[in-house]
């Protein structure tokens, strides 16, 4: 029996301790799928040198890996203390200071990055900082200084995060130095582009205009942090190719007791409008420093599996861990795992009617027909990738082979949950010779073999863009010869 193949894709988060030697090489053969490059950390020569290596690394394994730019955003945060730390204590007062000149912090009060901070917020709000861990209830607005009282005990250090409890804090998600950092993401290739904090459509939609002007080509992904993205969640996702749950800023501003339904919201109507969908942030993060994961994690990352997310993040875990390595091979067998549990039945009576694109209707008549004779797979020969998408978008046992001639579309594909990309280039072939191909090389791979049916969807002019208008049903002969052709 083959092996099982893995659907879900895992993104990896570089850092310091992918930097080490040798680490960067084994998570990618391990089943990195796609590298995250955080631009809140280090230079552009960092973020350059990474670069080179993943794609070194995914040609010396022959995989496709994608590389994803995740922007800094507008994220809130204090200033610094004289002393590095300092320890609050629960019912004492605290100031924040929303000037450039604010002094080094102390127990009494610390100055913030946002100096519009005192316009957006009024007595009685919550400020929550260092992703919750110490709350604050602001009580007068004084000029620019902001009096509260501590809420809890805790300790605070330097340039932790600040967040109003319910959101409404109203920066622009995109700052100048998000502004720079797309423009590095093209010099760099980059295959998506992550906005953060992002709060309608309209921050995608600049984020985009960015990108292509500076030449990019990079898919854009909405990261789902803030309250006010889930009031806008539909036209932020419709704007977008990809969507994150970024569970960390996002489960401080709405609460913990909200964040597991709001989590499979996103998931499901993500999948349900078409896009692709990222899980992230602490997935396993007790492995930051332990070479094993807790029950509670690992149940955390199958019912994201399990409720259809195309890919799992690890954050720390792989950028600053003890065990990246470790890590990323806990997550595979954790996919694999809810994998196997998972149901493949798709309801298509809550399939999407009224079909704009005619990949969109082949996509659904080939999932129709993986329910209800056997298929080994599906191939899908596209330019772009966006075929394999619509595929992966419905839940079947058949396992998609994106095929395509360009590398960016291949790397794109790397993040669709249930497909695997494939170096291949049909140009100048008829599309039925163009299947046969498609089929040998398969076979050649030994992803195929004699008496196994697959369909294929194609278009009738190969190198155009959304053309796929085929769908063809074959078996496998000997030595890869393709028989009994039917189209449809």
């Amino acid at each position: 029996m083959a092996a099982q193949q893995r659907r879900t894709k895992i993104l990896a988060t570089l850092g310091p301790a992918t930097d080490a030697p040798g680490v960067l090489e084994a998570i990618v053969a391990a089943g990195v799928d796609v590298v995250r490059l955080n631009f809140s950390h280090g230079s552009g020569a960092d973020h350059a040198a990474r670069v080179e290596r993943v794609r070194a690394a995914a040609q010396a394994v022959g995989r496709e890996v994608g590389i994803l730019g995740d922007l800094q955003g507008p994220k809130i945060r204090i200033e610094r203390f004289a002393i590095g730390k300092v320890a609050l204590k629960a019912g004492e007062p605290f100031s924040l200071h929303a000037r450039a000149d604010a002094p080094p912090g102390d127990a009494s009060g610390v100055g913030v990055s946002y100096l519009g901070l005192v316009n957006d917020i009024a007595p009685g709000d919550v400020l929550l900082l260092d992703d919750g861990l110490v709350s604050l209830r602001v009580d007068a607005i004084e000029g620019d200084s902001i009096r509260t009282t501590v809420l809890n005990d805790g300790f605070l250090s330097d340039r932790k995060g600040l967040n109003r409890l319910g959101g409404g804090l109203s920066l622009d998600a995109l700052s100048d130095k998000d502004r720079e950092d797309i423009r590095l993401a093209a010099e760099l290739g980059v295959d998506f582009i992550a906005v953060s904090f992002c709060r309608s459509a309209a921050d995608i939609e600049e984020a985009r205009r960015l990108a292509r002007e500076a030449g990019s080509q990079a898919h854009l992904v909405a990261k789902i942090e803030r309250a006010e993205a889930i009031e806008a969640l539909g036209e932020i996702i419709d704007a977008s190719d990809v969507v994150m749950v970024a569970r960390g800023d996002l489960g401080v501003e709405i609460g913990d007791a909200e964040l597991p339904g709001l989590q499979k919201k996103i998931i499901r109507e993500s999948l349900d409008r078409g896009r692709v969908v990222i899980t992230a942030t602490q997935m396993l993060q007790s492995m930051v420093d332990s070479p094993i994961p807790t029950r509670a994690e690992v149940l955390d990352v199958a019912n994201a599996v399990i409720d259809g997310t195309d890919a799992v993040m690890l954050s720390a875990e792989t950028a600053a861990g003890s065990y990246p390595l470790k890590a990323v091979e806990a997550m595979v067998r954790i996919c694999l795992g809810a994998e196997r549990q998972f149901e493949h039945d798709t309801d298509f009576e809550s399939a999407p009617r009224g079909l704009k694109f005619s990949d969109q209707a082949i996509a659904l008549a080939a999932m129709y027909l993986t329910e209800h004779i056997e298929v080994r797979a599906i191939l899908a020969l596209t330019e772009s990738g966006g075929t394999a998408r619509h595929l992966s978008r419905f839940r079947s046992s058949a396992p998609i082979y994106g095929l395509s001639r360009h590398a960016p579309a291949r790397r794109r594909m790397a993040m669709m949950r249930g497909v695997f990309p494939i170096d291949f280039d049909s140009r100048g072939e008829p599309p039925r010779q163009a299947a046969r191909h498609a089929i040998a090389e398969l076979y050649a791979l030994r992803l195929l073999a004699e008496r196994d049916r697959v369909l294929i969807t194609s278009g009738d002019h190969m190198e155009h863009l959304g053309a796929t208008n085929t769908l063809r049903l074959l078996n496998v002969g000997a030595d890869g010869a393709a028989e009994g052709l039917g189209e449809m």
